[in-house]
This record gives structure tokens, C-alpha cells and sequence, in this order.
């Protein structure tokens, strides 16, 4: 290796440290930042040591949220390269705050959707360790996904560390098994109910679209339409789930008042697509880009609700230790009202951590499970929202982050399944010319490649039809498969985001009984 070449590793590494020491620097000062607040307000003298561990935790919770989960909501649109890392970051950080701070609920249900009865912790000592036990779990658990590179449900490592802690605080009589199961339930449903919105949005942009000779006329007429569809499941997911502490409505209002904006939308961007189109050339290339600016919104949106909703897994337990503490209402209830400055903590810690740890998630989600372009990242965006609104209908328990996960693997091997369906027929049309000039075949294939779908089965038709004897053996188009097969969804990210769902609420529970137990046992030497 040259001198030169040494030197610019030794610069690369150093510069790495550097951002390193900085990252882990600012991270740092925020906890301690939360510590001096709490220190100087004094809120409870006499307990004001445990809300300022609590606070300190929390502060904690909310970065590695940041770091981990919000990828889901921007990861799509950067990985399309409709936004570029830089800008999903200000647009997460923006949202995510806005949506935390806006509409973050004034009341969170504290035991995570009933986990465990608190009317059967001892006391509120007990209660008030518990919670710390859960939120500090849950923080390190999701630090160690993030570090290892795996997305996984912040609501699911909220609910292990309750249930852990929980357990451990007083026995197995506490946990409510039933919405065990069903948590075990969701993460079955959520990535499948994604996946199959997600691919069958796609499918029909394909057939709808990019399978049409003319392709741009066919998106000035279909990507309204899309677009209407977009703006009603986003209207309905925003007022059903973002905007529920500001204007709280049933589910039919939510989807009536979502179809008057969607139809206003409808109206506005209709003639844009029409006077558009008169730029455009007829290729995939030029027909992505009409979905840029509705992949922007979406992530937008989507990072809005994640933060009103999302907040709720740092600042719910601590918002429980601060009402315990304070002896405002009962614990026992398993509702906490949320001070201004514990959403001020959950919000800021979000966006900190989405700054400082945030962009390797985004990179994983959006381009190293799949490769994504806006078409597609749309349809996982759509996915989202619809799966949430269907999911909030039926009351099934999902996850955010694994619909989201979903989605991008639903996307990945319906066109896995597309390309082998497509390779197959390319096999036979060589099967099928072995008499005829090769260059035939290349022009052939060409023309093949830009027909329609109902075109290309009449191509196909005509040629076995009038084809030769065919001259390929069996082996000769094993051969040919082999050689044709494309895997386009990285098969070792697939089993390393399995893994680590199905080890979220096991592991974060696993955590949270040691750390109480460690607790408890300080507390009585």
C-alpha cells in the first residue's frame, strides 16, 4: 500500500472517532442535561432523586426510539432516493417532534394495554421501581437492535420490560397473558398484512402502468386516483391516531372527513398530472418521478403520527413514575396525565437520536433489504397507513415498524416473483426460436420487453404457434433457469430482523426482571 493510500485510511479512521466521540458526547450531555433540569426544578423534594433517574432513563428510551424506530417512516423515501439522507432527517426531526409535542396524548395508558394489573404491586415504591425496571430494558434492548443493525417495535420492547418487571415484582398473577398472546399475535399479522398491501399497490402499478405501451399516459390517468387513495387513508390514520388528543372522533367521521380531503386533493392535483405530462418522456424513469412529491408528503405524515403515538413507549412509564411520585391520582388506575416537560424530554430525545444514531438504520431499511424506487416506496407508505386504519377497525394489535418491514419484504418478493415469471417466458422464447437467426431473437425480446401484458401473451401465442420443433433439453433449460434466477430481497437481513422480533419481548422481559431484582436487592442491603 502507497504512503498516499495509508494516509487517506488513517484520515477516514480518524474522522470516523471523531464523529464517534461527538455522537457519543452529545448523547451524553443530553442525559446530563435532563439530570441538571430536574436537579434545579426540584419538582418533589422527596423523591427527587428517583424522578430524575426516571427522567434520566426516559431521555434514554426516547434517543434509542429515535435511532431505531423512525427509520420505518423516512428509510422508503431515501433508499427511492426521493429524499436524500440529509433531508429525511430535518423532515423525521421536524414531524416527529411536531407530532410528540401537537398530539402527543394528554393521557397514556401507562400499563401498556393492560400487561399487567397494577392493583397487585405491593406498593407505590414497588410500582415506581417497576416502571424504572421496564423503561430501562426496553432502552438497552433497543441500543443493542440498533447496534446490531436490526429494526424492531419499541411498543414490544415496552411491553416485555413491563411484563419482565412486572413478573418479578409480583409474580406470574400479574400478567395478563391474554394480550400476551395477542402481542404474539401481531407479529404474524403486522408484516403480513403489510406485505400484501404493500405487493398488491405494486402489482397494480405494474399492470396498470408500467406494463402499458404508453406508459405516461396511463400514470396522468391512474396516479390521481392513487394519490386520492393516498390522501384518504393518510386523512383517516392522522385524525384516527395523530390527532386524537386535539379532535377525537369514531372510525366511520375519521374516514368520511378523510374522503372530503382526499377528494380536495383529488381535484387540485388532477390537472397538475395532466399539464406534467407534456414534460415527460415515456419511461419508468420519467413515471417515478410523479411520485416523488406524494413519497415526501407520506413520510412527512407518517413521522407525525409516528411521534404522537411512538412518544407514548419513553414517556408513558414516565410519566407513571412522575404521577406515583407526586402522589397526584392513583397509580392504580394505569393512566398517567403527562407534564409538559416529560413530552419535552421524549420529543428531544427522538430527534437526537434519530440525528446522532439514526442515519445507519435509514441506510438498512432503505436500500440493504431491497432495492427501492419511489414506485415502490410509495406502496410501502401506502401500506402503513391503510394496515394501521384496518387494524384500528378490528382492534388487532400491530406493530408500526413491522408493518413497515413488511411491507419492504412484500414489495421485495412480489418482484422476486415478477422477474422469475418474466425470465420463465424469456426461456421460452428461446426454446422456441432454437431454428431461427439469433438476431431474431434479440429483436424479438426487445419488442417483447416494451408490449403490454396482453400483448406479450399474444407474442408468446403466435410464436408457439408457428415456431419450430423446440430443440432444448431438459437439462439445457435447467441450465438456463439457473442462470436467469435473480434474488432481489437479501435473504440474511430477512433472518436477522426474524430473529430479532421474535426475541424483542423475551429479551426486553428477560432484562427488566434482572434489573428490578438488582434493584430490589440494593434496596434491602
Amino acid at each position: 500500500m502507497s504512503n498516499t493510500s495509508q494516509f487517506n485510511t488513517l484520515k477516514i479512521t480518524i474522522n470516523n472517532n471523531q464523529y464517534r466521540v461527538f455522537r457519543n458526547g452529545t448523547a451524553f450531555l443530553f442525559i446530563v442535561g435532563i439530570m441538571l433540569f430536574m436537579y434545579l426544578t426540584s419538582f418533589y423534594s422527596q423523591h427527587s432523586v428517583t424522578l430524575m433517574i426516571a427522567a434520566m432513563i426516559g431521555g434514554y428510551m426516547a434517543m434509542n426510539i429515535g435511532a431505531n424506530d423512525v427509520a420505518n417512516n423516512v428509510g422508503p423515501a431515501v433508499g427511492a432516493r426521493a429524499l436524500t439522507l440529509t433531508g429525511a432527517i430535518l423532515i423525521a426531526v421536524v414531524f416527529e417532534s411536531a407530532g410528540a409535542l401537537i398530539a402527543g396524548g394528554s393521557v397514556v395508558t401507562t400499563i401498556k394495554n393492560g400487561i399487567i394489573d397494577p392493583a397487585l404491586i405491593a406498593d407505590n415504591n414497588t410500582f415506581i421501581w417497576l416502571m424504572i425496571s421496564a423503561l430501562f430494558a426496553a432502552a438497552l434492548w433497543l441500543h443493542i437492535a440498533t447496534w446490531s443493525g436490526a429494526p424492531v417495535s419499541t411498543t414490544h420492547s415496552i411491553v416485555g420490560g413491563i411484563l419482565g418487571a412486572g413478573v418479578a415484582a409480583g409474580g406470574w398473577q400479574v400478567a395478563n397473558l391474554a394480550q400476551l398472546a395477542a402481542i404474539v399475535a401481531s407479529w404474524v399479522i403486522s408484516p403480513l398484512m403489510g406485505g400484501v398491501i404493500a405487493a398488491a399497490f405494486l402489482y397494480f402499478i405494474k399492470r396498470q402502468i408500467t406494463y402499458q405501451e404508453d406508459r405516461l399516459q396511463a400514470a396522468v390517468r391512474v396516479v390521481p386516483w392513487l394519490i386520492m387513495l393516498m390522501s384518504w387513508a393518510f386523512s383517516s390514520y392522522l385524525i384516527l391516531k395523530g390527532l386524537k388528543k386535539i379532535w377525537k372522533v369514531d372510525f366511520s367521521m375519521a374516514l368520511m372527513t378523510g374522503f372530503m380531503i382526499a377528494l380536495l386533493v383529488f381535484i387540485l392535483v388532477r390537472p397538475l398530472f395532466a399539464r406534467a405530462a407534456g414534460r415527460l418522456s415515456n419511461t419508468k424513469r420519467a413515471i417515478n418521478r410523479l411520485f416523488t412529491i406524494p413519497l415526501i408528503v407520506s413520510a412527512a405524515l407518517l413521522s407525525f403520527a409516528h411521534g404522537a403515538n411512538d412518544v407514548a413507549n419513553a414517556v408513558g412509564p414516565l410519566a407513571a413514575i412522575n404521577d406515583a411520585v407526586s402522589q397526584v391520582g392513583n397509580h392504580t388506575n394505569g393512566k398517567a396525565g403527562i407534564p409538559l416537560w416529560v413530552m419535552i424530554v421524549g420529543a428531544a430525545g427522538i430527534a437526537l437520536g434519530l440525528m446522532l444514531y439514526g442515519p445507519r438504520m435509514i441506510k438498512k431499511v432503505g436500500s440493504e433489504i431491497t432495492e427501492l424506487d419511489q414506485m415502490r416506496a410509495f406502496c410501502i407508505a401506502m401500506s402503513a397507513a391503510i394496515t394501521v386504519l384496518i387494524a384500528t377497525q378490528f382492534g388487532l394489535p400491530v406493530s408500526s415498524t413491522h408493518i413497515a418491514l413488511g411491507a419492504i419484504f412484500g414489495v421485495g418478493f412480489l418482484r422476486e416473483s415478477i422477474k422469475s415469471g418474466y425470465d420463465n417466458m424469456v426461456i421460452d422464447i428461446i426454446h422456441h426460436h432454437q431454428d431461427n437467426d439469433p438476431q431474431a431473437v434479440k429483436v424479438f425480446l426487445e419488442n417483447f420487453k416494451r408490449a403490454s401484458v396482453a400483448k406479450k401473451s399474444d407474442m408468446l401465442k403466435q410464436l408457439k404457434h408457428h415456431s419450430a420443433k423446440a430443440k432444448l433439453s431438459n437439462k439445457e433449460r435447467k441450465r438456463l433457469k439457473k442462470y436467469f434466477t435473480n434474488v432481489l430481497v437479501k435473504r440474511t437481513s430477512l433472518y436477522r430482523i426474524i430473529a430479532a422480533w421474535l426475541i424483542t419481548v423475551p429479551a426486553s422481559a428477560l432484562m427488566a426482571a434482572f434489573i428490578f431484582y438488582t434493584i430490589r436487592g440494593f434496596m434491602l442491603t
